[in-house]
């Protein structure tokens, strides 16, 4: 008898009727001999609409008071979810966050898990009941509401399976797997059948919508197999496990972009010891996160310091960096909101040299401009100019074959 914990999103529970397609979904599994805990999103639109709510009562709404509200949103599909459950004769209990016992910090909107007790869900397991879980949130240890942030249930999901040590966690949602690209961008993306840890890691972090980059940081530390696959069809989807001997065989695994990005750039800073930490310190306190960072020498003892920031971060990085600037003798500050970022991930880069120099002599082809560069052992990340994006995912999708399984050489064609 296998523990499987299921996730669905929100478009997998948008209304009455596809909510009774999950619980027909979840008992079918059930009937095989497993035991299933569920974790479901609140309805597609549930949470933007909350937040227009809160907005239209508060200018900046209370964090606090915040996460009681967005909670709400899983609190009824949950809830939902377990009266179609029984409807049919089956047996099912919903929790809550803080029914469940998961453990948060303190930052509202954005809390992270730091424990979860498994006493009450083990216990309706016994007593064979399907548990249905609220995505997404939690509560502190004073017994205030949480929330995780967007792609929170994925997050809850991965550390529930974490926790009770599940046999899988599957992750249900819109689309069929992890794809070498987003397949609205290039008709020849092709759904890959097995990713690492680091690969979805990386791919998370670095633009791809499919998976929470928490969720997957869970899946690694506690060797969780996660199965990401389409609420809408039984075809096998993408399993994240650990790192396979063939994987290192492949070159490239995929072309990701991210458009949430803007650049910062102090001019002329004075290159002296300390004064990066005086620069981004500052920055990390009013909690903006940096991404890249470059610094180029002038001539005079001068420095030019550039670096990423979210957009949706800008302005209030700008407020921020034009204060620096003054206090540390800078002639100027530039910005865009412009860019993005186009990023070539494999764990095969590890072992094989020139990938580099294909993805730079792909973009001079196409007339695309680099501005900023980052390098891991397993991808190469390239900001570039925002109008270009989509030709720059074309073009490296194209150059590394991944249309093709099992491509182990770079074309020069």
């Amino acid at each position: 008898m296998a523990l499987i914990v299921q996730k669905f999103g929100g478009t997998s529970v948008a209304n009455p009727e596809k909510i009774k397609a999950v619980a027909d979904r979840v008992m079918a599994v059930q009937r095989q001999g497993n035991r299933m805990v569920v974790v479901l999103s609140a309805m597609a639109g549930e949470t933007n609409r909350f937040v227009d709510l809160a907005g239209q009562m508060q200018k900046l709404p209370d964090p606090r008071e915040m996460d009681v509200l967005l909670a709400s949103g899983e609190q009824v599909t949950v809830a939902l979810c377990a009266m179609a459950i029984k409807e049919v004769g089956s047996d099912a209990v919903s929790l809550l966050g803080d029914q469940v016992k998961i453990r948060t910090d303190t930052s509202h909107t954005r809390a992270r898990i730091e424990n979860i007790d498994t006493e009450l869900i083990n216990k309706y397991l016994d007593e064979g009941k399907i548990v249905v879980v609220a995505g997404f949130q939690g509560v502190t240890g004073r017994n205030d509401i949480t929330t995780l942030g967007r792609g929170g249930s994925d997050t809850t999901a991965v550390a529930l399976a974490a926790a009770l040590k599940a046999d899988k966690c599957e992750i249900f949602t819109d689309v069929e797997g992890v794809y070498t690209t987003d397949p609205n961008i290039h008709p020849s993306a092709r759904k890959i059948d097995r990713i690492s840890y680091d690969e979805m890691l990386e791919l998370a972090s670095l633009g791809a919508k499919v998976l929470d980059i928490r969720s997957v940081g869970f899946a690694k530390r506690y060797n969780v197999p996660v199965h990401v696959r389409s609420s809408f069809t039984d075809t096998e989807g993408t399993w994240v496990v650990e790192e396979e001997e063939e994987m290192e065989s492949m070159l490239v695994s995929g072309v990701t972009y991210n458009k949430n990005e803007a650049r910062i750039t102090i001019a002329k800073v004075p290159d002296t010891p300390g004064i990066a930490s005086k620069i981004f310190s500052p920055i990390s306190d009013a909690e903006i996160i940096v991404d890249m960072i470059i610094q180029n020498t002038r001539a005079g003892a001068l420095t030019d310091m550039t670096f990423t920031v979210p957009r949706t971060e800008y302005d209030r990085a700008m407020q921020v960096v034009e204060k620096i600037a003054t206090e540390v003798g800078a002639e100027r500050v530039d910005g865009s909101r412009e860019i993005a970022k186009v990023s070539v991930v494999g764990v095969g880069m590890r072992n094989h040299s020139g990938i580099a120099t294909t993805i730079f002599q792909v973009l001079a082809r196409e007339g695309i401009n680099i501005s900023m560069i980052s390098t891991s052992e397993i991808k190469v990340s390239c900001v570039i100019d925002e109008k270009y994006t989509e030709l720059a995912v074309r073009a490296l999708h194209d150059a590394f074959a991944l249309d093709k399984e099992n491509v182990t050489e770079i074309s020069h064609d």
